[in-house]
């Protein structure tokens, strides 16, 4: 498993699949120089801790606009699932499926709850890159089922 990135550390790019039906793909490094990137990496959609942070993040949506942020939720469901999710939540951000889990390995994330049936799934973790790509703000669940300090990830990316 690989260290997850720590503030200051060049953040790993990856690729993975947008959210919805069309397959479209995302690539990290195309996001990066246009201002802060906020990467929320959650275990699943639909469960309960994760529609809550999907939702807060939501609330806070334009707050993270105005400090010209771009937020991407990343899990390792299903592009199909995250359409579903993202429509019922009615969430403006971008939702990024890690099926592979090349993302969730390369930032250190990789977790299991067998009493779920959940192998290969994102840790809860949020990360704030600047325009470099490097990473001026990481946190990292110890309990996945804990959800970050909005108002500290928020000073975070106007900080960036």
């Amino acid at each position: 498993m690989s260290d997850t990135p720590s503030e200051g550390d060049e953040a790993p790019t990856f690729t993975a699949t947008y959210k919805g039906s069309d397959h479209e793909t995302f690539d990290l490094a195309d996001h990066l120089g246009d201002g802060p990137v906020v990467l929320a990496f959650f275990p699943g959609a639909f469960t309960p801790p994760c529609s809550n942070e999907m939702v807060a993040l939501q609330e806070r949506y334009d707050d993270f606009a105005d400090a010209g942020a771009t937020l991407f939720g990343v899990s390792a469901d299903s592009s199909f699932s995250l359409g579903a999710f993202a429509d019922e939540y009615d969430l403006a951000f971008d939702l990024v499926s890690d099926m592979s889990g090349d993302a969730i390995e390369a930032y250190g994330l990789s977790m299991e709850i067998p009493d779920l049936g959940l192998y290969g799934i994102a840790n809860r973790a949020v990360f704030v890159l600047d325009d470099d790509g490097v990473v001026t703000y990481s946190w990292v669940a110890e309990d996945p089922t804990n959800e970050p300090d909005y108002e500290e990830l928020l000073a975070a990316v106007e900080a960036a």
